[in-house]
């Protein structure tokens, strides 16, 4: 891919308990560019993990995850230092993330201090730029965390991991804990940032209709692995995948009759632990169109034409869908 940012290769992640191992990310591999890719699925789905492991808050397994060209998989703390300046996190919570008893300038400042060499009336300008980056006043700095909603907080977070001029964020349910109405506000700033800065974007969040407004491309995960990954519209008009599938099916729709109308695909049973996956296809103890291949056999990645890799037995066996959309057989019986 060219212009590649990002690029993640067959990444496992294992947590070891005193009964044995939680495999918590399992053979993920995909590749980011100056874009916006979302990652979506349940909770316990591994895609926090994931996005920790990407800038190396946890240590991954197995696997390789290379940034600007270069492979960081294996770095010391001291060799990350200057790839954390260009791949920030923002979490989900504004307030933990932030320290209650220091001013917003005070904590704008403290990368600042770390990473470049700036005088203090340079830092002091490099403060108000982000604040009124995203849209808040310069007058802010002086404030602390308390007297801001959790939206104006969000923000600010934002700013934080824009203090470095990185050139990757990793937003980790960036908006789940705010209102519904805040969460636009949030959402669109994110877009107009991406915009006006180039950034490349790692969305996780739980919620299929938030992805899809902030992300170029979208990943559905499942139990540790990405079972379907491509452009947004494709994944969310035409999904691939039957998971893929039943998140769409949930996301309600503004229009009463249209609402009652609509075929909702309801999954029986609850995700399998991810320190006992179920054999052959991870999804294949819910999925409503099973096979008698899914419980023996893990699915190889089938590439489609519209750009979108796909992990399901669908497009190979039975109804042999081919790369088509998994809308088509809705109604086929279970094998």
């Amino acid at each position: 891919m060219s212009g590649t940012l990002l690029e993640v290769d067959d990444l496992r992640v294992d947590f070891p308990t005193r009964t044995g191992l939680v495999q918590a990310v399992r053979g993920v591999s995909f590749t980011l560019g100056r874009e916006r890719l979302g990652i979506v699925g349940e909770s316990g789905s591994g895609k926090s993990t994931l996005g920790r492991v990407l800038i190396r808050l946890l240590e991954p397994t197995a696997g390789r995850i290379t940034f600007a060209g270069e492979e960081i998989t294996d770095r010391s703390v001291r060799q990350l230092r200057n790839a954390r300046r260009e791949m920030q996190m923002v979490f989900q919570d504004p307030y933990s993330s932030m320290d209650p008893l220091a001013t917003v300038g005070a904590s704008l400042a403290e990368p600042l201090k770390t990473h470049l060499e700036l005088s203090s009336t340079m830092r002091q300008a490099r403060i108000e730029e982000l604040l009124e980056t995203v849209r808040l006043s310069p007058a802010h700095r002086n404030r602390y965390p308390r007297e801001f909603s959790g939206g104006q907080l969000q923000r600010i977070s934002i700013a934080r991991a824009l203090a470095l001029y990185p050139k990757l964020l990793v937003l980790d349910e960036p908006v789940s804990s705010l209102d519904v109405s805040i969460q636009a506000d949030v959402v669109n700033l994110l877009r107009d940032l991406q915009q006006e800065l180039g950034l490349a974007y790692l969305f996780i969040a739980h919620d299929l209709a938030v992805v899809r407004h902030v992300s170029d491309r979208i990943a559905v995960m499942y139990l540790g692995r990405i079972v379907e990954e491509g452009p947004a519209a494709e994944v969310y008009k035409r999904p691939k995948h039957p998971y893929t599938e039943a998140l769409l099916s949930a996301i309600p729709v503004p229009h009463p009759s249209v609402q009652r109308s609509r075929a909702r695909v309801v999954l029986e049973g609850d995700v399998p632990s991810p320190a006992a996956p179920p054999p052959g296809c991870r999804f294949h103890t819910r999925c409503p169109y099973v096979m008698d291949v899914c419980r023996s056999v893990d699915p190889p990645v089938f590439a489609t034409s519209d750009g979108t890799r796909v992990h399901c037995h669908l497009h190979t066996e039975g109804p042999q869908l081919a790369g088509d959309t998994v809308l088509q057989v809705r109604q086929a019986p279970t094998v």
